[in-house]
This record gives structure tokens, C-alpha cells and sequence, in this order.
């Protein structure tokens, strides 16, 4: 006998996969990756909702307070995180007039195509999600705390998205 519950952790780990799946492919920018790619279970996301309550003791900011409780519904977590690389486009977006002047500044500021790719994958990752009917939330705060915690090599922007399949989706109404 399968119960539901069983069922539900092993489909949300399948739509994570899934959901991993899609953001690798999803396009990117002279068709370079720079992504990094993690899923997180239970015991990662304990140690994610911990940095999150550091980030909250440093900053007062209420909401990392809240999302370091909320994400401990999840029992998966996406990371989507990018590399700082320069594509050699020379658009002037992240501030500097050529990639060159961005690479001899030494600035870790990603370029701007690492971050509309990290959008992408985004996007095609929750494209998964909701036609497979799974609740995800994208989350900053989750990760840059997963970024700080470790999970995503040297990367400097991370987003994370928790996942859940559950009577009431519970990362929506939150206090």
C-alpha cells in the first residue's frame, strides 16, 4: 500500500528533477552555462532556514524571519544560482562601457547576461511546477542564505525555489 504522503515526496522530488531538467535547457546568452543547479532536501533546507535566522539576527528584516520558517515546509528546494562570467557582448549593462574595463575592475558584479539567464531558468523551472501541479515559490531570500550557506559553489546570485504538494499551497499567505 502506497500512502499519499509517500506518494507526494516522491512526485515533488521527481517535478524537482524535472524542474532541474528544464532550467539547464532553458536558453542562454551566446548559448554559454554559467549555471549551478542543486536540489535540497530536508536537512539542507534546515540549514538554509538557519542562515536565514543569522541574516534576520544581522538585519531586522522581519521577512527573513518568516522565510526561514516558511521554507520548512518544503521537502524539496531548487537552487538556481549563476557564475560571474562576462559573455563579451560589450553592452554596458552591468555599468562598465566594455567587458574588458568589467574584468580588470576585479568587481564581482555578475553580467547582466548570467542574470537573465538565471531568469530563464527560472521560468522554465516553475514552468514545471505548475503543469505538473506541484506549489513552488521563487524566493531571493532562500537563495542568497543558500548561496552564503555554501550550496552553490562561488556563485553571487542565487534564487530558490521551494516546493510542496499539499492540501493548501504554503508558501502564499504567510503572516
Amino acid at each position: 500500500m502506497f500512502t499519499e504522503e509517500s506518494i507526494n515526496d516522491q512526485y515533488v522530488l521527481s517535478t524537482a528533477k524535472a524542474m532541474a531538467v528544464a532550467a539547464r535547457t532553458a536558453p542562454k546568452a551566446r548559448g554559454i552555462d554559467n549555471l549551478v543547479i542543486r536540489i535540497l532536501d530536508k536537512e539542507d533546507i534546515k540549514k538554509v532556514s538557519k542562515q536565514l535566522k543569522k541574516d534576520y539576527e544581522s538585519t531586522n528584516a522581519e521577512f527573513l524571519l518568516r522565510d526561514s520558517e516558511n521554507i520548512l515546509s518544503a521537502p524539496y528546494m531548487l537552487l538556481v544560482a549563476t557564475k560571474v562570467s562576462v559573455l563579451g557582448l560589450d553592452c554596458a549593462y552591468c555599468g562598465f562601457k566594455t567587458c574588458e574595463e568589467k574584468v580588470k575592475a576585479g568587481k564581482n558584479i555578475p553580467c547582466f547576461f548570467n542574470s537573465e539567464d538565471l531568469g530563464l531558468a527560472i521560468g522554465s523551472a516553475c514552468s514545471v511546477a505548475q503543469d505538473r501541479k506541484v506549489d513552488s515559490r521563487v524566493m531571493f531570500s532562500a537563495g542568497s542564505a543558500a548561496t552564503r550557506a555554501g550550496f552553490v559553489d562561488d556563485c553571487v546570485q542565487c534564487l530558490a525555489i521551494s516546493l510542496s504538494a499539499t492540501a493548501k499551497n504554503p508558501f502564499f499567505d504567510r503572516k
